[in-house]
């Protein structure tokens, strides 16, 4: 079966559920027009996936959608338990046009647009919103020895707790939040090397808010626009210990 539409956005995560919001706003008919294919069997994007003990403190305000920001009270909430239900509701409060759970498998231009192949059916569309993420598809570094290494090769993506790896000899790779997150808890039961690629840069002083974050995809763009390629976020952010990192601090685990 073919369905014929004018718009076509593809993952149901804040960008393509606020792509659909602004498109719905501007007067394309939900279901009609416009439709918002997600692989994932209910709502919440990647959020629903990420580990249990990343809160909504955690998250500096980045599952915030246009039109129904996340409440200034929500912190200590579970990120993988509160955007889900906050994401269900944001699409049932907007009659945002979501179809799951579909598999996109192939998308290829075709005259007057694009051929969406899924593992139902089949996609014509005028325009198309690629909204998918990285989530579904990891980026994990080669280095020699990768293909014969007989311990455990895990990606932020299917990290769930550290419970898994009380006892074991763990090397942490990456320069980002989550590997200063994830090595307060897993230094705790496990021992813990972390690896950079150049010495962490930490911050101190301003808390992450709204203002900073602002400030940062500012300094993003400006990169973007000039042509050169973007930094990371915590490039120009700085690391920051959360108070339940101290502890690690305190122990040595990064230093």
């Amino acid at each position: 079966m073919t369905h014929v539409h004018q718009l076509v956005v593809i993952g149901a995560g804040q960008a393509g559920l606020s792509a659909a919001y602004h498109l719905v706003r501007m007067g394309f008919t939900p279901y009609e027009e416009v439709v918002v294919l997600d692989r994932n069997p209910s709502p919440g994007g990647a959020w629903q996936h990420r580990w249990d003990s990343l809160t909504m403190h955690d998250v500096h305000g980045i599952a915030n959608l246009p039109g129904a920001p996340v409440p200034d009270s929500v912190g200590p909430e579970r990120a993988n338990e509160f955007v889900p239900s906050y994401f269900a509701s944001y699409e049932k409060r907007f009659g945002l046009p979501v179809v799951r759970p579909v598999v996109v498998e192939s998308v290829q231009r075709v005259p007057g647009g694009f051929e969406v192949l899924t593992d139902q059916s089949t996609y014509r569309t005028a325009a198309l919103v690629n909204a998918t993420g990285t989530w579904n598809r990891p980026f994990i570094p080669w280095y020699p020895g990768i293909e014969t290494f007989q311990g455990r090769q895990l990606h932020t993506a299917d990290y769930r707790g550290a419970a898994e790896l009380a006892g074991q000899q763990v090397l942490v790779i990456g320069g980002g939040a989550s590997a200063v997150q994830l090595l307060a808890e897993i230094s705790a039961v496990a021992s813990t090397t972390w690896v950079t690629r150049r010495p962490p840069e930490w911050r101190t002083g301003e808390e992450f808010g709204p203002e900073l974050g602002r400030q940062v995809v500012a300094k993003v763009e400006e990169r973007v626009r000039a042509g050169l390629p973007p930094r990371s976020v915590v490039s120009v952010t700085g690391l920051h210990l959360r108070p339940q990192e101290q502890p690690a601090w305190d122990r040595g685990v990064y230093t």
